[in-house]
């Protein structure tokens, strides 16, 4: 059996060839990753978040940005639900490369690659000083954050506060999910 081996895109050749696309994709150092389409509850998330991000953020050097933009992480190309970037850039800026706090909102179908992949690329990422995960479908989240050159992870639920110091900012994880009506947990029928 003959295998045809490609040779990996580079990340000028991907950004060229995605410009001509339709659709969005990532790149994951190879080749272009197709981004599938997203839940209601994953648009609310997002939309909520951004929006408290801008409000808290007004008046500073720091910008809310997502899903739209792309960040550069390890020779990467990824599309983060929501992130923050602090340095000004142009306005016909497409990609990001020194983002500051980058956040995902879990999907079944990007579980694994948020979970993982994205993990070792944004902790890799100097810029980086918090990767937050969102949970699509219970009030939690978990928060890696950058600390003394150490990666510390928080588990966040219910009433817990949302801490980004690196922003000045801290949201109660509550309002991130305030416009989303959530099926109960065991936890809440227990309770």
């Amino acid at each position: 059996m003959t295998v045809a081996l490609r040779r990996p895109m580079t990340i000028a050749e991907f950004l060229a060839w995605e410009e001509r696309q339709e659709l969005r994709f990532e790149f994951d150092g190879f080749q272009p990753v197709g981004m599938t389409g997203g839940t209601m509850a994953h648009e609310i998330i997002g939309n909520t978040l951004r929006g408290l991000l801008r409000d808290r953020l007004r008046g500073t050097p720091c910008r809310a940005l997502g899903p739209t933009l792309k960040v550069e992480v390890m020779g990467r190309i990824r599309y983060p639900d929501a992130f923050v970037s602090c340095t000004p850039v142009p306005p016909d800026t497409t990609v990001i490369r020194d983002p500051v706090v980058v956040f995902e909102i879990l999907s079944p179908s990007t579980s694994r690659t948020d979970r993982i992949e994205k993990l070792r690329e944004y902790q890799a990422t100097s810029s980086i000083r918090s990767y937050v995960i969102l949970e699509q479908d219970s009030v939690a989240a978990t928060l890696f954050a950058r600390r003394d050159g150490e990666w510390v992870v928080r588990a966040l639920t219910g009433d817990d506060a949302l801490a980004l110091p690196d922003i000045g900012v801290e949201l109660p994880l509550g309002d991130i999910y305030a416009d989303i009506d959530l099926p109960p947990t065991a936890a809440d029928a227990a309770g």
